[in-house]
């Protein structure tokens, strides 16, 4: 994966106009096809691990987070190997995300203990910000720019905090904060499209789709520790 990232700097990356023709243009849209099987896979996941205790205490010990790195690790590689095979290559996106999803089954099960609302909250504030960036990489055609990227997932991430807050009542501050994050992964996901559509090496939806799912992934797990210290019940 490493190969379609730091492809052009930063700036560019967030706030740059990107020409598409139409095959690369139809496989950025494959690859948020395929990333939203792999977000899915990985709720799944995380919704079988944290209410299965034996995969909990399991993850809870040195040897299984040593399997979670060998397997978080190794499965992006057998993606990567069978990328020009869709069947393979999809399954193998499926199975990162459903790792992915059981990995967490520790820290998901401790916040459905301590703080119920908080998991679901997380899961919205995420959801939100990636429907907002998958809006405006659908509705491109010959040009993507990443400005309205950002305008487009800010205004998502914004809509976000409101509904978090109507159910969870963080008040001013705590909508300040998860705003703050809700953007901020708003930028790592705008600027991970760009590396990727921006690499004369990015030829199949497989491995962007990898790239891609690995920030959303940070981010949600990004905003699940910020609720979780917010409301005072992170250990």
């Amino acid at each position: 994966m490493s190969a379609l990232q730091n492809n052009i700097p930063l700036t560019q990356g967030l706030f740059g106009t990107t020409e598409l023709d139409e095959a690369r243009s139809a496989a950025i849209k494959k690859t948020y096809a395929l990333l939203s099987l792999s977000v899915i896979a990985a709720v799944a996941g995380g919704f079988i691990g944290s209410r299965t205790p034996a995969l909990v205490q399991f993850f809870s010990t040195w040897m299984g987070w040593i399997v979670a790195m060998i397997a978080l690790n190794a499965i992006p590689y057998v993606a990567m190997a069978c990328r020009h095979n869709p069947v393979m290559g999809t399954l193998a996106l499926i199975g990162d995300g459903l790792v992915a999803g059981l990995v967490l089954a520790p820290v998901l099960f401790m916040a459905s203990v301590v703080a119920p609302d908080i998991v679901p909250a997380a899961l919205v504030l995420t959801a939100i910000v990636f429907a907002g960036v998958t809006a405006a990489v659908m509705l491109t055609k010959v040009q993507f720019s990443a400005p309205r990227g950002l305008m487009a997932g800010m205004f998502f991430a914004i809509i976000g905090v409101i509904v978090l807050n109507m159910f969870l009542n963080i008040g001013f501050l705590g909508m300040i904060i998860a705003g703050a994050i809700g953007i901020f992964g708003v930028f790592i996901l705008v600027n991970a499209t760009s590396q990727v559509l921006n690499n004369p090496e990015y030829d199949e939806p497989v491995a962007g789709s990898l790239m891609l799912f690995a920030g959303l992934f940070n981010v949600f797990v990004a905003i699940l520790h910020l609720l979780l210290v917010f409301a005072g019940r992170d250990d």
